[in-house]
């Protein structure tokens, strides 16, 4: 009897050892933690900007061929192109515009700003409510000399450009980018204004921009215009401007009135016509 209970001890014991040296069992893939990859569309840099007090980001999207070979591109320099502002939507119909064939490919340049009523408008003269509402308004110029003179060279330096670039925005960005267009033409190619803030200081550069287009010689740009609802509604300022660049026929003008769509929607939907206007898929 005690034999047999020693014998059944050891069989017990023997069990419990393989037991507990059998794996444990697998757990299934749908239970264990993903591992997340990062998604990356662009680079971002902090560039030097000493006269608008400090450094400032500067994101940009390369096409989906820019790797492929030596080729160069077009470049779009984006204002408001900061990753909370419009870098991603832009990029975004650039890419569609690429995979899809419906556009040329072209580098985005998204410049980011910071107090946009400082670095896009001009200063104000005439609007003194407005000048005590935003009192660091005005320095529209300071930013174009750091775009042009600065962020342009460091583009061209590091990136395969093709030499054809242009200036888009919308809003405040589009005052910025009639701004240019009137004061520094030649700074840019083509120019792509989405309803532009042509109300600042009481529409002065629409008054102004006859005799700002006189002082320059007869140069062929481009320049899309596109105006919503509340910009239509209050139509003299944008009247004004469109007989100034009607009398300059080198001017290639593209005007786009959009009464169904108002400030909040018409960015997007006419970026998308633009870039197929003015940067049509070459023929193959």
């Amino acid at each position: 009897m005690m034999a047999g209970r020693r014998c059944l001890a050891l069989l017990l014991a023997a069990f419990c050892i393989v037991g507990a040296r059998a794996p444990a069992p697998a757990t299934p893939a749908a239970l264990l933690e993903p591992v997340p990859l990062l998604i990356v569309i662009g680079q971002s840099f902090r560039l030097p900007a000493a006269a608008l007090g400090g450094e400032r980001n500067v994101n940009i999207w390369l096409p989906p061929s820019y790797a492929e070979g030596t080729r160069r591109y077009p470049v779009i320099y984006l204002i408001d192109g900061g990753l909370q502002q419009d870098f991603q939507h832009i990029t975004g119909l650039a890419h569609l515009g690429a995979i899809s064939w419906q556009t040329q490919e072209f580098i985005v340049v998204g410049i980011e700003t910071v107090d946009r009523r400082r670095e896009l408008a001009f200063p104000v003269e005439r609007d003194a409510d407005l000048r005590r509402q935003y009192p660091t308004a005005g320095g529209s110029a300071v930013f174009r000399r750091w775009l042009v003179d600065e962020v342009k060279p460091f583009v061209e330096t590091h990136y395969r450009t093709s030499g054809d670039d242009a200036l888009l925005g919308e809003s405040l960005a589009g005052l910025f980018i009639l701004e240019t267009f009137l004061r520094q033409p030649d700074a840019f190619d083509t120019y792509i204004a989405m309803d532009p803030s042509n109300w600042w200081d009481n529409g002065r550069l629409t008054e102004e921009a006859a005799g700002l287009l006189a002082r320059h010689g007869p140069a062929r740009h481009r320049l899309w215009l596109s105006v919503g609802r509340e910009t239509l509604g209050q139509p003299a300022a944008t009247e004004r401007l469109l007989a100034a660049l009607r009398a300059r026929p080198e001017i290639e003008l593209r005007y786009e009135p959009r009464p169904a769509l108002t400030h909040a929607t018409i960015y997007h939907p006419t970026t998308w016509e633009a870039l197929q206007a003015l940067y049509p898929r070459p023929a193959e």
